[in-house]
């Protein structure tokens, strides 16, 4: 299973219809509505903005929509293709200004579900996809004179959405592969001689 890292944008005309298909990262339901939400109001002159995502740790999570073309034309294409990449944390919007030729439902089939493969390779090819792994929340405060060695040793683990408060003592907030935990935890012990102890949520 991998996960997408970053937002991924393909275009192309097919019978004067313009597509656009766009991949964004997403990992809750409620974010894949305000991610929709915005991409509609972007796109607010389209003729359709329709969307696939597939989203939870096993990618469990799924959704669809037509967004009023033909029933099963756009969302059920481009969630079979989404599906079959073997990929979560995944929304996909394909938009469509209509060009005035009729595509039929198998045309539209096969537009939506091509525009899919398309942002998707695209997406392979810039290395949007990296592998899923199991992550938790850390948090830990140190003595200035502990942060910089604390930071050496950190550039050698897998850490994400890294944020630090720099008052009394210095607190580092954020994710870290979660079998790297036990290390983490280990090493602030005894880089501050078991006075300070990593929560992990």
């Amino acid at each position: 299973m991998t996960v997408l890292s970053c937002p991924v944008r393909t275009e192309t005309t097919i019978k004067n219809s313009r597509f656009i298909a766009e991949l964004l990262p997403c990992t809750t339901q409620a974010q894949a509505r305000e991610l929709l939400k915005a991409q509609k109001a972007k796109y607010a002159d389209a003729t359709h903005v329709c969307h696939a995502f597939v989203l939870g740790p096993q990618g469990e999570i799924l959704g669809m929509s037509d967004a009023g073309e033909p029933s099963g034309t756009a969302g059920r294409p481009m969630l079979d293709v989404l599906k079959g990449h073997g990929c979560t944390g995944t929304l996909l919007t394909v938009t469509r200004y209509f060009g005035g030729t009729l595509l039929g439902t198998g045309g539209l089939v096969k537009a939506y579900g091509g525009c899919a493969k398309s942002v998707l390779e695209k997406a392979d090819a810039d290395g949007a996809f990296e592998p899923l792994v199991a992550k938790v929340q850390f948090s830990c405060t140190v003595p200035y004179p502990l942060y910089e060695g604390l930071k050496r040793y950190m550039a050698g683990l897998h850490v994400y959405n890294l944020t630090e408060t720099f008052e009394d003592e210095v607190t580092l907030c954020g994710q870290l592969r979660s079998d790297e935990s036990d290390a983490f935890c280990a090493r602030v012990f005894d880089m501050t001689g078991g006075k300070k102890s990593v929560t992990i949520c």
